[in-house]
Parts: C-alpha cells; structure tokens; sequence
C-alpha cells in the first residue's frame, strides 16, 4: 500500500525491475544489427520493435485483469521471466525467425512488466512523491536503454559477438526476479474488487481516458520510432558512418536519461501539466529543426535535446491517469499499456515512408506526434 516515508529495500527491488523494463530497447540495436547481418530492408527490419511491441496491445487488459487476482509483485517476476527467455534465445540460435521469436518473447515479458512496475512503484512510495518516484524510474530504465549499444558495440570488439549483450541481460534478469521475490512488500489492493475485461475498455468511454490512452500510443511510438530509425537517419541525412551513427542512439538515451533524473527533481517543485506541456514543445521543435538541417554537429546536440524532450512525458501521462482514477488502477494500468503497441505501429510507418520516399519525410510522422501530445497537455491544464 501507498506509505508516508521512503522505504529503500523496498524501492530499491522495484527500481531494478524498470532497468530489466529497459532490455526492450535493444530494438534498436537490433534493427542495425540484424539488418547488417541479414541485409535487411527498412520496411522488413522494422519487423522487428513490430515484434515486440504488438504485445502492449494483445496483453496489456489481459495482465491487468489477471494482476488483481494474482498481485503485482507476482506478476513482475512472471514478465521479467519471460524477459530472460526472450533475451537468451536469439543469444543461442541466431537466424530471423529466431530473432523475431526472441523479441516477441521479450515484447510479452515487457508487456507484463511495465503492467504491473508502474503502479507497484507507486505501492511502495509516499503519495504524494508518486510523479517524482515515476520520473526516476524511468531515468533507471533510460541507464539501461543508454549502455545497450555500447556494450553490443564491445562485445563486439573483444569477443567477435554483439549478442552477448543478451546473454549479460537475460542474467540481469533472472537475478532480479531473485531479489524482488526475496523482498518484502505491501500492496494496495481493493477488497471485494476485482477488474475485468468489462471494467477496463468501459473507461475508455471516458474522454480524458481515451486521450491519456492515444497519448501513451504515440509518446511510445515517438520514443521507439526515433530509437530504430535514428541510426539510419544519421546516416543518410548526415552522412555519418554507422558506427558513429549507431552511438547516436546512446547521445538519445543520455538526454532521456539526463531528463528523467532532472523530471524527478523538477516535479517536486513545478506543477506536472505544465512540465508536460512544455517539454512537448521542446519536442516538436527538436524534431522539426533536425529534419529540416543539414549540419551533423547540430544533429548531435538536437539527438540528445529530442530524448530530453521525450523522457518525462511518458511517466507524467502515466501519473495523470493514476491520480484520475486511483480506484481503477489496474484497468488504467492495463489500458495505458496496451497503448505501448504505438511501438509497434509508428516505427513501421516510419520505415515504410523511409522506403517508399525519403527517411527525413518518414521522420515527419514524429511530428505529428508530437503536435497531438501538445494537444493533450493543454486539454490536462484545464482539468
């Protein structure tokens, strides 16, 4: 349940769960890995968050429903699980299908964790620190997300083989599991409920619900679209090489990192729906102005502001949800992740107008995202 102090052993446990959550990120490195290993297209290679992300959207209402029954510690051991199945397949038989197997795989596991992480976190933080403890969870989660491409680029150097990095990841996870199992913690639970299917898409019903919801579909879809296209986009824009290009993705995930740690700070102090709304006009101007230029300095500067623009509105979203409808938790939870299937839907789109015109052009449909989560924030400052 909700508490009035900080409890580091049972925060601590929960916090390395949202660096396990982060191991979905190697979507990233694996559309530029895989695509030069197989010689993949755009359209073929984006296959690949596609694989992952389709979860979020058969899962979500399903782990959610089944959450209140079981407890989401239980369920977050259940994901981090598969997580580590997912992670140490394509590790040991490397071929497409296998990959796309493990992703999906690691997708599913993914799915049941950010269900069930979230509103664990906030069980086991003080009420009124929820945004701020989300904020931070994230800059966990954005660590993880930033050493994938480093570590993969030296496993690479030393041993012959990036895929060593699931290998060290699938462990990660597994010790993890260990420890959350081992660790006290008091949930909130609400006697005599239990949510349904029913219950849950009921809520979309409600307006700000269904805003909130499209909002998590596409904040994710900007945030994985960038991360599986920023590769290929440095390249062909700026003409960078692709080693170079591929350390573009960790500048991204400094900035989400650097953005999520400042969010955590920020949040105690500012107002929330304010900090959203700006830090969407920080992002639709960073996308723009990166599509538009043609000076690869810039570039490296607007990569890391993009990811800094992006970091907070994901939890912010989240905790706005949460707070609406705090007797609902699990059907909100469940339904705001099964919005994240925007990474399956929105990288796809990019890579397909990337093949059939240019990438800069498919970046656009970032944008565009962008301008709605804008929209939201301002509908919120009104609520």
């Amino acid at each position: 349940m909700a508490t009035d102090k900080i409890n580091i052993s049972k925060i601590s446990p929960v916090l390395m769960a949202f660096f396990v959550m982060s191991f979905v990120d190697l979507v990233g490195i694996g559309v530029d890995r895989v695509s030069k290993d197989m010689s993949l297209s755009a359209t073929v290679a984006q296959l690949i968050p596609s694989a992952a992300f389709l979860w979020f959207f058969i899962l979500s209402v399903p782990v959610g429903v089944m959450q209140s029954r079981i407890g989401k510690r239980n369920m977050l051991n259940i994901g981090m699980g598969v997580t580590a199945l997912g992670l140490l397949l394509p590790f040991l038989i490397y071929n497409f299908p296998m990959v796309l197997t493990g992703f999906a795989l690691l997708g599913i596991g993914n799915t049941i964790v950010q269900v069930s992480a979230n509103p664990l976190m906030v069980d086991v933080v003080p009420g009124n620190r929820a945004s701020s403890f989300l904020s931070f969870s994230q800059f966990v989660k954005a660590i993880g997300s930033m050493i994938g491409a480093p570590l993969a680029a030296f496993f690479a150097a030393q041993f012959g083989d990036w895929k060593l990095l699931f290998l060290v990841f699938g462990i990660v996870s597994i010790l993890t599991v260990v420890w959350l199992a081992s660790s006290k913690i008091d949930e909130t639970k609400i006697e005599g409920y239990k949510a349904t299917f029913s219950s849950s898409f009921k809520l979309l019903g409600n307006n700000l619900v269904l805003l909130l919801v499209l909002a998590i579909f596409l904040v994710v879809g900007v945030d994985v679209g960038f991360n599986s296209n920023s590769g290929q986009f440095l390249i062909k824009q700026f003409g960078i090489d692709q080693t170079s290009a591929e350390s573009g993705r960790s500048v991204y995930f400094l900035g989400r990192m650097v953005g999520t740690f400042a969010g955590a700070i920020l949040l105690t102090k500012i107002s929330s729906r304010k900090f959203y709304a700006w830090t969407s006009v920080l992002g639709i101007l960073c996308l723009t102005i990166i599509v538009l230029i043609k000076s690869p300095v810039l570039a490296w500067g607007l990569v890391f502001m993009i990811g800094l623009a992006v970091a907070n509105i994901w939890p912010l979203v989240f905790s706005i949800a949460m707070e609406k409808f705090p007797d609902k938790s699990n059907e909100v939870s469940g339904l705001v992740m099964m919005a994240i299937s925007g990474g399956a839907v929105i990288p796809l789109m990019v890579g397909w107008v990337s093949d059939m015109s240019t990438i800069g052009l498919g970046m656009t449909i970032l944008i565009a995202c962008m301008i709605y989560l804008f929209g939201v924030s301002l509908y919120c400052l009104k609520k």
